[in-house]
């Protein structure tokens, strides 16, 4: 990770030296940081402001985007390509990304990417707005977003570490999420407005204009006070050296095949929640946007929560991603449209755990010359699966119902928990231990010579 003037790089931790699902004290934080603590330093205040205003547009064009080519075609599956287009490039070119912003300096490439993704939300409203747009026009401008967030997704997030240091990454990642999702609360609800109202046309151009907020950030920043990484240089074989890194390290690897599980089949929303809102309780876009809503309430308290913790435990990512599977499977069943709506809250706080700590866990553990491939390969794996699950949920979806579909989804999320929860206690030569702590059961594993040392003599 990025570390301040005069501060030694934390190395990557050793996956025998420490347990990578461990419940040993030694693993436990001394204290729990502030909840807003990382919001003191001044460049990431600037990136968080920032991204308040485009998070919102964001989440209008998504919104939107998914309507649109559902009004436009009548077809779940077709928002399932859209979904698709749009995380094609970054299955097939996102490891790319990552050698290319190892080797660049993040702010300028943020201002490209950034900028970019602006002028397509921009074309897209001047198509839609003039009554232009046919759904090929969506199927470009999704590939399009897909090809930019190929770079800048892996340079935001690297970028974090340089805007706050290591002392404050677990702190800052949590708040970047509760920012996207606090959006959520605000984008879904609006793009409905506008929808049914206006047209949408306009989330479309909002979404564009909201990148101002964030290049003007990016401009603002004071470059003295960012904690400089090196770069790495050009030469041969650093992409097969990124994959061999993350191979190396059960830590990293395991947390990433899990949510490439959950990514491709449990979290293709888009899909699920327009086919429910039309097809099972033809409630139309303000129920579609509701569900996003509460979706969004339960991902900002898990986000919050993140923030509060010291640091990002690979037991709790497991028991969050059962969860989450059990919640879909839960929610599939629902009779109405109020008890399908309010699981949407605890669904949203789930999904976030799951995402911020698998998030900040890989971040934690890699070292700061290798954080670009490794966040491309956790990006690429985590959004570059739904071009491969978003098709096959919507067909699923569209052949056998929404209930049918969701249900799915969940019960890969929560098999795929369950199993490599079994290979990191393996890994971490731990097992099972269940008792009593201050009058409650309690369940977790333990290092099998910690186990041994505490059963009593024969």
């Amino acid at each position: 990770m990025s570390s301040g003037p005069g501060a030694a790089s934390a190395p990557a931790p050793d996956p025998h030296d420490s347990p990578p699902a461990s419940d040993a004290p030694a693993a436990r934080p001394a204290r729990k940081s502030s909840m807003f603590s990382s919001l003191k330093v001044r460049n990431y205040r600037l990136f968080f402001m920032g991204q308040v205003v485009s998070n919102i547009g964001t989440w209008m064009q998504r919104i939107a985007q998914d309507w649109l080519v559902l009004s436009l075609t009548g077809s779940s599956a077709a928002v399932g390509i859209t979904t698709a287009l749009q995380f094609l490039p970054m299955l097939l070119f996102g490891l790319y990304g990552g050698v290319l912003v190892d080797r660049l300096r993040k702010r300028p490439t943020l201002l490209v990417t950034q900028s970019s993704m602006a002028l397509t939300a921009i074309a897209l409203a001047v198509l839609t707005l003039t009554g232009h747009v046919q759904v090929w026009h969506v199927y470009v401008a999704a590939f399009a977003v897909g090809l930019a967030t190929v770079v800048d997704n892996p340079a935001r997030q690297s970028f974090v570490s340089e805007l706050v240091g290591p002392g404050q990454l677990q702190n800052a990642v949590s708040l970047n999420s509760a920012n996207f999702q606090s959006a959520r609360l605000v984008g879904p609800a609006v793009a409905g407005i506008l929808i049914t109202g206006v047209g949408t046309g306009y989330a479309f151009l909002f979404n564009g204009l909201s990148f101002i907020a964030p290049l003007t950030g990016l401009l603002l920043m004071r470059a003295r006070e960012l904690h400089v990484v090196e770069r790495a240089p050009r030469g041969k074989g650093q992409l097969r050296e990124g994959v061999r890194y993350v191979t190396g390290r059960p830590e990293l690897i395991w947390p990433i095949v899990l949510v490439g599980f959950v990514g491709t089949f449990a979290f293709n929303f888009p899909v699920y929640l327009s086919a429910f809102a039309d097809d099972v309780f033809h409630a139309g876009a303000g129920a579609y946007s509701m569900f996003n809503t509460l979706m969004a309430v339960g991902s900002v308290a898990g986000a919050l929560l993140a923030a509060r913790r010291g640091t990002a435990r690979l037991r709790l990512l497991i028991v969050a991603a059962m969860a989450f599977g059990a919640l879909e499977i839960v929610a599939a069943t629902t009779p109405t449209l109020w008890m399908f709506a309010l699981l949407m809250v605890p669904l949203g706080l789930f999904g976030m755990t799951v995402n911020v700590t698998t998030n900040t866990s890989i971040q934690m553990s890699t070292d700061p010359a290798m954080r670009g491939r490794v966040m491309a390969l956790y990006m690429m794996i985590f959004l570059g699966g739904s071009p491969v699950g978003a098709p096959i949920v919507g067909w699923v979806t569209d052949t056998y119902g929404a209930r049918v579909g969701l249900a799915a989804g969940g019960a890969v999320a929560a098999l795929a928990a369950a199993v490599i929860g079994l290979i990191l206690a393996r890994v971490g030569n731990l097992r099972l231990s269940v008792g009593w702590h201050g009058g409650h059961p309690r369940v977790r594993f333990v290092p099998r010579e910690q186990q041994e040392a505490l059963a009593p003599a024969a």
